[in-house]
């Protein structure tokens, strides 16, 4: 009898777990659980209306947020962020089930979609499971994460390299665990918001520079350089909102003459600045030894999630051991680093990737700019603004653009000022001239 009772209990998970893809009601869950002889799952827990739990009313940025919604409602616009994906989000998406040009993708060289890459993560996953399940410092390394710090380190000329979970986060704690009272931060006034959350943390003097302007470097750090002990400098590769880039070989001079760190984020640059996506350095034919950290992210070019760091070797140690945001924080996920070391293997031996995104993007920015759009700083490498200088007129053009087919996000007032509200176009390798055409008719047709 208990030999039978086995069998029938082997049976029902056998057939649970042929249905584990069938989107299950309440009444299938609560079947499930009897045919295993279990409770009835209960009933979530619900607050009563009475409760004392605190909502977020006495937040500003809550407020702030709550008066754009209820003015969104008024209008009759659609909130136009989060906007489900049926599927892969590459030239073309599929959003709720309508296919669409989609323009509001870091997937500059089409490589989330790729099979082997794919593939690679998907062995990860057979090998070591979903999840490093702890930190590296105390859980232990798996392979394949030392293996992608390896080839970035490579890529960079550097010593070695050190990778994190967010590319966000690692912007933040390792400005913030290097750096401290007593230090200065220079960056550029249209630096990311996690190298602004870096210096907050860290306690150092932040001062910003005029955009891309070397002598406003200069001028800032004549004044005030001699007050603090180190000095770090950060720029960007490829500023993101406006699709231009520094001159790195001036920046490089000037972190020289006054004893600094020179920090660049290469989120957005990495695989699509320089002949072979080599990045700014390549791009300007600069000594990447020139620059201390070279930073960037694995969400966009590289087709996973998290950031790293490729500097000397003692950066890097220093790093693992006392930033908190390594050792206090999961290691990488090993199907994650597999899928990005992958997609840096085929990024240095598929070069035609790079060149067909310069292609397109010189494309767009040149048919723009015919059509009489106002493309801001753009220099025609993979981010186009189409500066609309209206918060509203831009939510609202972007809502227009998605019903007739055209998926691009709008960007508004806080994140930039009003009076450069835009629309901020992505262009991948991935884009047809076709795409690019129609892109441009529609906006041009909407303005």
């Amino acid at each position: 009898m208990p030999h039978r009772k086995n069998d029938r209990l082997s049976q029902t998970l056998r057939n649970a777990l042929s249905e584990r893809f069938r989107p299950a009601s309440t009444s299938d869950v609560n079947q499930s659980q009897d045919q295993l002889g279990l409770p009835p799952r209960p009933a979530p827990i619900r607050s009563p209306k009475s409760s004392a739990r605190r909502g977020a009313e006495d937040f500003p940025e809550f407020r702030r947020i709550a008066t754009y919604q209820a003015v969104g409602r008024r209008l009759g616009i659609r909130n136009p962020y989060f906007l489900p994906h049926d599927g892969v989000a590459s030239a073309t998406s599929s959003i709720e089930g309508h296919q669409v040009l989609n323009f509001a993708s870091y997937n500059y060289l089409g490589l989330v979609e790729d099979p082997r890459i794919k593939q690679a993560a998907k062995d990860a996953i057979d090998t070591y499971g979903t999840s490093a399940s702890a930190s590296r410092l105390i859980g232990g390394e798996r392979p394949v994460q030392r293996e992608l710090e390896q080839a970035l380190a490579d890529f960079y000329g550097a010593d070695d390299a050190v990778v994190f979970v967010s590319g966000h986060a690692t912007n933040v704690t390792t400005i913030g665990s290097m750096f401290g009272p007593g230090d200065l931060v220079v960056h550029d006034a249209f630096i990311h918001n996690s190298v602004v959350e870096g210096c907050r943390l860290s306690g150092a003097t932040r001062l910003p520079f005029r955009h891309n302007d070397p002598q406003s470097l200069v001028e800032t750090l004549a004044k005030t350089r001699a007050k603090h002990k180190r000095l770090l400098i950060c720029i960007e590769g490829l500023y993101s909102m406006d699709g231009d880039t520094p001159p790195l070989t001036e920046f490089i001079k000037i972190k020289e003459r006054f004893d600094g760190y020179l920090m660049v984020d290469e989120a957005h640059s990495l695989g699509v600045l320089g002949e072979r996506g080599r990045g700014i350095a390549e791009l300007y034919d600069a000594d990447r030894s020139g620059v201390d950290l070279w930073m960037g992210t694995l969400s966009k070019t590289l087709a996973g999630c998290g950031g790293f760091i490729a500097a000397n070797q003692g950066i890097v140690d220093l790093l693992k051991y006392s930033a908190p945001g390594f050792v206090y924080s999961v290691g990488l996920s090993p199907p994650l680093a597999a899928a990005s070391l992958c997609a840096l293997e085929i990024l240095c031996f598929e070069p035609g990737r790079v060149v067909r995104l310069h292609q397109r993007a010189r494309e767009f920015l040149n048919l723009a700019r015919d059509a009489g759009i106002d493309t801001g700083l753009a220099e025609g490498h993979a981010v186009v603004p189409a500066v609309i200088a209206d918060s509203v007129a831009a939510v609202k053009l972007s809502g227009k653009l998605l019903t007739a087919g055209l998926n691009v996000q709008p960007i508004v007032y806080p994140a930039v000022e009003e009076s450069a509200a835009r629309l901020r176009f992505f262009i991948t390798s991935e884009h047809t001239s076709e795409h690019i055409q129609q892109a441009v008719s529609l906006l041009s047709r909407n303005l």
